[in-house]
């Protein structure tokens, strides 16, 4: 490059500024590119639906692979873990090794105990602080074995990882071709109405870009675990050639384009560059006191990581003028086929450790009735074995936790008995969810701030084959969303009786 003609015009040309920023490379950032588009997208998202007071934030924790979430909540009832036992064969946690985390489950009154090595969540479940959801999966319309004999109304590719996967996150199960998710649409209805910042999306993902996320007018705001939002490398940087860079960028970028399309991308592409700048520096502002690493360690997990770059954001959800954020993390590795034992004693204390430590950051925030995280996975894993694992089965149980979340209780239908050929067995110990995923988002979308009308079927297309319009009783039960021992009572009364 010519040094000279840069100093004396001030300027540079396109070519020059291509070849010192890397040609394309310095605008491909996920990071960048998931703020160049929402700039622009954002702009046409649907009018406010009320009920939006106050901050709240969602936290999905997707567990990628398939968890097998059989041995995550296990009967404790003598009867119902011997038929556990007798399914799960040399799968099974010992009955002694479940001493230390068993409990009696608030709703029902059964017996039931945590994987041991999840004693956080066993302390937090028994504080009343968190929750499980029991044989929820995806369902297109409640089934049963008829209808699955008959393969009437099931999600496309069950068994799937790719299907499934994108089942639970776009809620859209009976299609392949669905590229939007459930916090997507749900950002789609609320964004304009909720954050007076279109630079940075409500929905907020570390790492990577996700469907569950991504509505029509929104993606995901990608930032990294340990870094935040990544920025233009180089910019405002102290060496002589990145203040050539930087001098090159915002002499581009502030030059008068007769264009639209020209002067679009120059406005956002400024626009992108600072809201990353924003955003770095407003969690910058947050110091934690709550410890993320991994005890024994000295290092965080990769989950971890992600919960505390969470926290961080949500802490400085204020300065970037948000009021309802949704997060996505996740932790990929629980396709257990093989020595699912030694995988799950080594994998769980992680999951477990994480949602721990997230939980008393909110709390160090002063946000833990206002913040709720819940796990999602493709399916959980066959109760019979083959021979070292688990294969991909259907439903499964997964957790919900907060300040807002009635815990201390079971919600959904544990079924009554796991041993072979149930009810719900349509082979192999792959059991039929009785709780879909739509009635589960819809619990959350509710308590987020979403009406029980035409937006719900917007976001949840097939929620009326679960839920009716209108009621404002919520599906399940599990989140407080005013009277806590109505909601216990609605509980107990529709989702302990026996399958």
């Amino acid at each position: 490059m010519n040094n000279r003609n840069t100093k004396k015009t001030g300027r540079l040309s396109r070519r020059d500024f291509l070849r010192i920023s890397g040609t394309c490379a310095a605008v491909s950032a996920t990071p960048l590119l998931s703020t160049l588009l929402n700039m622009e997208l954002i702009k046409s998202a649907a009018a406010a639906t009320p009920d939006l007071d106050g901050y709240k934030a969602l936290v999905c924790v997707f567990l990628h692979g398939g968890i097998d979430s059989w041995n995550v909540l296990i009967p404790y009832e003598t009867s119902e873990y011997a038929d556990y036992a007798s399914i799960r064969t040399n799968m099974v946690i010992p009955y002694a090794d479940l001493a230390s985390t068993n409990f009696t489950d608030g709703l029902s009154g059964r017996s039931f105990a945590a994987h041991p090595a999840m004693s956080e969540v066993h302390r937090l479940f028994q504080d009343g602080l968190l929750g499980f959801m029991a044989n929820v999966g995806t369902l297109v319309a409640p089934t049963d074995k008829a209808d699955y004999d008959n393969r009437s109304n099931l999600p496309i590719g069950l068994f799937s990882h790719f299907d499934q996967q994108n089942s639970w996150q776009s809620s859209v199960p009976q299609s392949r071709t669905q590229i939007t998710g459930f916090a997507g649409r749900m950002a789609d209805a609320i964004t304009d109405s909720v954050n007076s910042n279109p630079a940075v999306s409500m929905n907020i993902s570390t790492d990577s870009m996700n469907v569950f996320q991504t509505g029509h007018a929104v993606v995901p705001y990608v930032v990294n675990r340990n870094s935040g939002a990544v920025v233009l490398k180089g910019y405002n940087g102290a060496s002589r050639r990145d203040r050539i860079f930087t001098m090159a960028t915002d002499g581009l970028l502030d030059q008068t384009y007769s264009g639209l399309l020209k002067r679009t991308h120059a406005q956002t592409y400024r626009q992108a560059i600072d809201a990353a700048a924003q955003f770095n520096e407003e969690i910058g502002k947050i110091n934690l006191v709550t410890d993320f690493t991994f005890p024994g360690t000295g290092n965080k997990t990769s989950l971890s990581g992600q919960l505390e770059m969470v926290a961080k954001t949500i802490g400085a959800s204020g300065g970037l003028g948000q009021t309802r954020q949704v997060f996505f993390v996740s932790r990929g590795g629980w396709d257990h086929h093989a020595n699912l034992h030694n995988n799950l004693d080594n994998m769980l204390p992680e999951l477990s450790h994480a949602l721990d430590a997230f939980y008393k950051a909110t709390v160090e925030l002063g946000v833990a009735a206002d913040v709720t995280t819940f796990t999602a996975s493709d399916f959980a894993r066959t109760l019979s074995s083959n021979g070292d694992g688990a294969d991909h089965g259907w439903g499964g149980n997964m957790i919900m936790m907060g300040g807002s979340v009635v815990g201390g209780g079971i919600y959904g239908q544990y079924p009554m008995t796991l041993a072979e050929g149930n009810e719900l067995d349509v082979g192999r110990g792959r059991l039929i969810p009785t709780a879909s995923v739509d009635e589960y988002y819809a619990e959350l979308a509710m308590w987020f701030g979403i009406q029980n009308d035409a937006t719900m079927e917007t976001i949840l297309p097939n929620i009326r084959n679960f839920y009716a319009s209108g009621t404002s009783v919520p599906p399940l039960g599990f989140m407080n969303m005013g009277d806590k021992e109505l909601r216990r009572s609605f509980t107990f009364s529709r989702f302990t009786r026996s399958p």
